[in-house]
């Protein structure tokens, strides 16, 4: 690398000073400021103590950070393939900025993927489809426990707050939903003027801050939230648990971020450091958490109340179940969030190697609430990379009644996934409070955009529903997935998974569930289990 960086620069010489000889006698006082400016650069370089390769290479040595700083973009736009970006890749993406601007979403010549490969996986269709459905299937939230159930769209706008998000993302957001039918989470960061504006349905997050709830030491306020979730436009009250991308781990907003707008969403002091804890003050068990969530539904007024958790511990799911059968009560709703799912900010190490991927966590969840006898009553979401039609239909089939959507819906808006939303330098203004970044995202244009996505995904999902034989999503089925094992093999989900009965772990746990379910305890988080 060093021998490279020389010879380039003797080469750049050499051209310069061929130049300034063709040129005439002002290129070489031109020439000469250059040479003098490199001097003092290379004299900095040779003295200063923080980079290495600026004092063995100096000058020069500038070429790598530079290229360090093209890397992402060389990658995404020259070297990334169709098929194999990360987290999303260039053909998810096509998909959804084509259909957010309304035109086909369609490609040509067939697949550029490996079917062949380990764990490729497709749905199978019948050779008699069927009609698909005159009325769009919606899923209604809500137990018995619940006076005020909601009709909860296929997809919606997954979690994501105010202070992640701009002002003017969470407008065009909104108002999609708004126009569209479908839900908008709140996320976290509380209930801002942004999110009431266009008066789109909400489901409203509640973290370990209690944001928009909370007294001044950081504690929930149950009158605020009875105040807040009366409103007619939140439709659904959700406690957060855990995130998919990083599950365990609390937040800290910097005080310098912490500006009026946000502080008075938070309901914190301005320009104070914001903490949200790892943890929750208003539960230490399974069966305080269930009370919890009654609380929460009664509070709002008898709405659909749930959580939203990364699934951990197969027996801590198994302890919430205990809960709900020894309180007497259910959540209305649970949310599970997949490790692939995204976030504005979280530790590389939880990012990568913390959590459940949400085929697993899904499954598990399900089939807890089945093998308990609870699944009729609880309604299952599911949230992580859901971005095109399959991937509704594919979730549907392994035990979610609905979807919910973050990256996809911010791509909707204009996300070009530069990946650089923590630094407040997002380019298309959708993760910024940069007012000046802002304005590159026109509400009036993206909210049209947000609709056009959500319309054209979930019509692809009926469309593939219909392929398959279905034309009611309580009809699918595991039999309907296969994974190819890459020797040959396929087998269905059906097979690749075990599958509870209802009631089944009341009555004769499974040898393969026996461990967990002896070792889940509905008034503790900590296993038995060793």
């Amino acid at each position: 690398m060093g021998r490279f960086l020389i010879l380039g620069s003797l080469f750049v010489v050499l051209v310069a000073v061929g130049w300034a000889a063709v040129a005439g006698a002002w290129a070489w006082w031109v020439l000469g400021a250059i040479v003098l400016g490199l001097a003092g650069v290379a004299i900095y370089d040779l003295t200063q103590k923080k980079h290495s390769i600026l004092r063995n290479y100096p000058v020069v040595g500038h070429m790598r950070f530079l290229l360090e700083t093209l890397r992402p973009e060389l990658q995404q736009y020259f070297i990334e393939r169709n098929w194999d970006g990360r987290p999303f890749d260039r053909d998810i993406r096509s998909i959804i900025y084509e259909r957010a601007k309304g035109i086909h979403g369609e490609k040509a010549f067939g697949t550029e993927r490996d079917i062949s490969a380990a764990g490729y996986e497709y749905l199978l269709h019948t050779t008699a489809p069927v009609a698909q459905p005159e009325q769009t299937p919606r899923v209604l939230i809500g137990g018995p426990d619940c006076s005020q159930p909601y009709s909860m769209s296929l997809l919606n706008v997954s979690a994501m707050s105010f202070g992640s998000l701009s002002p003017n993302a969470v407008l065009a957001l909104n108002k999609g939903a708004a126009m569209g039918g479908f839900a908008h989470d709140t996320g976290e960061g509380g209930i801002s003027p942004y999110h009431l504006e266009n008066g789109g349905d909400l489901v409203w997050e509640l973290g370990t801050g209690y944001f928009s709830a909370r007294t001044s030491n950081g504690d929930f306020d149950p009158e605020q939230f009875a105040d807040q979730s009366s409103r007619e436009q939140i439709k659904c009250v959700s406690l957060k648990l855990s995130q998919g991308a990083k599950p365990g781990v609390g937040g800290v907003l910097p005080a310098a971020k912490v500006n009026a707008e946000i502080a008075r969403t938070r309901g914190v002091p301005e320009g104070e450091k914001c903490v949200s804890p790892s943890a929750h003050k208003v539960f230490e068990t399974p069966t305080e958490l269930i009370e919890f969530i009654a609380r929460m539904r009664e509070l709002s007024g008898g709405k659909p109340a749930g959580f939203k958790l990364c699934v951990g511990s197969r027996s801590e799911v198994l302890a919430m179940c205990k809960a709900i059968l020894d309180v007497g009560t259910a959540p209305d709703f649970i949310i599970v969030d997949g490790a692939e799912g995204g976030s504005g900010a979280a530790p590389l190490e939880y990012e990568d190697h913390v959590g459940t991927p949400l085929t697993d966590g899904l499954i598990t969840m399900h089939n807890a609430l089945v093998g308990t006898g609870l699944r009729e009553r609880i309604r299952i979401g599911a949230s992580g990379k859901v971005a095109a039609g399959n991937d509704i239909v594919k979730r549907l089939i392994q035990g979610a009644d609905y979807t919910n959507s973050a990256r996809a819906m911010m791509m909707a808006v204009g996300c070009i996934q530069a990946q650089i939303c923590h630094t407040g330098l997002c380019p298309v203004g959708v993760t910024t409070q940069d007012p000046k970044r802002q304005r590159a995202l026109h509400v009036g244009d993206k909210s049209q955009r947000v609709l056009n996505y959500h319309e054209s995904t979930v019509e692809q999902a009926i469309e593939i529903m219909a392929s398959l034989g279905v034309n009611d999503p309580k009809d699918l089925h595991p039999g309907l997935l296969q994974q190819s094992s890459g020797s040959n093999e396929h087998r269905k989900y059906a097979d690749l998974y075990e599958w509870l009965k209802p009631g089944e772990l009341l009555t004769q746990p499974p040898e393969s569930w026996a461990d967990d379910w002896n070792a889940a305890d509905s008034g503790s988080f900590g296993s038995r289990r060793a």
